[in-house]
């Protein structure tokens, strides 16, 4: 009678288990049911209805920075006397530009040739040897670019590769362009639809397309090379971006433009 006793109440204690399993199973279904709706609803857009348009601004900033490239080029009979009589004078450069103020840290090597000089163009008797040694300045006051290259020239450089201006606040001109840029289309979409009768829904594709060039007189060999794509016109701020009319620098400005095309869903 006790093994029929125990067999029972494990034989209860399974159907009570499968009991309440049971009127589980359907709350969990209707929960997955009715939530399904929902999430396809929020992942759905039609795109049987759509408008397409274009935002596009511009902004000017003012250089906050410059590069310099000087150059020492000097010419000897051998290698050797070659390479001292440009270390010399390549160190006469830098020095100049260390006592206008630029840190060590912001006067870097660039390029550095050493090649023979020919008797002519079809000899191979070598008459000399030739080093062309250009060093990189980075100047963090703009208003010194001046100073800068009269002090080279008269310590000895007898190069100026390259005088390029550009901003040391890229990433957040770059944000602004991006945001505002969409903004300025999702603001056209809406007075599109709305004359239409329509409304604007979900986005369905974005493309960017951003270009940059420097305003100035300085004729470098990349003038974009230091601007990216910002938006919206905006005035130097203080005194750091200006020039007078007594300077011969003139700063000029990096004018930037992006533009981006999107779609969106009608409603």
């Amino acid at each position: 009678m006790k093994l029929n006793s125990k067999f029972i109440n494990v034989i209860l204690a399974v159907l009570v288990g499968f009991l309440l399993l049971s009127a589980e199973i359907p709350h969990v279904e209707a929960r997955a049911a009715s939530s399904t709706p929902d999430n396809q609803t929020s992942l759905t857009c039609d795109s049987s209805r759509s408008v397409h348009v274009t935002g596009s601004a511009m902004i000017n900033v003012t250089p906050d920075r410059t590069l310099i490239q000087l150059g020492v080029q000097s010419n000897g009979v051998t290698p050797d006397a070659v390479e001292a009589a440009n270390t010399k004078a390549i160190q006469k450069v830098i020095n100049a530009v260390k006592a206008q103020g630029v840190e060590a840290k912001d006067i870097a090597t660039d390029i550095y040739v050493i090649e023979p000089i020919y008797e002519d163009y079809d000899s191979l008797y070598i008459k000399g040897y030739r080093i062309n040694n250009v060093v990189a300045v980075t100047l963090r006051d703009v208003n010194k670019t001046s100073n800068i290259l009269v002090a080279a020239l008269k310590a000895g450089a007898n190069q100026v590769i390259n005088v390029e201006f550009y901003t040391s606040e890229l990433r957040k001109y770059r944000d602004q362009a991006r945001e505002m840029a969409m903004k300025a289309a999702n603001e056209k979409a809406q007075a599109l639809a709305s004359a239409a009768g329509a409304e604007t829904g979900c986005v369905l594709s974005i493309n960017e397309n951003s270009w940059s060039y420097y305003n100035g007189w300085w004729y470098g060999r990349n003038q974009n090379l230091w601007t990216q794509n910002t938006i919206q016109n905006t005035t130097p701020s203080g005194d750091a971006g200006s020039s007078t009319a007594d300077e011969p620098v003139s700063l000029g400005q990096i004018s930037v433009k992006a533009e981006v095309s999107v779609s969106y869903g009608l409603k």
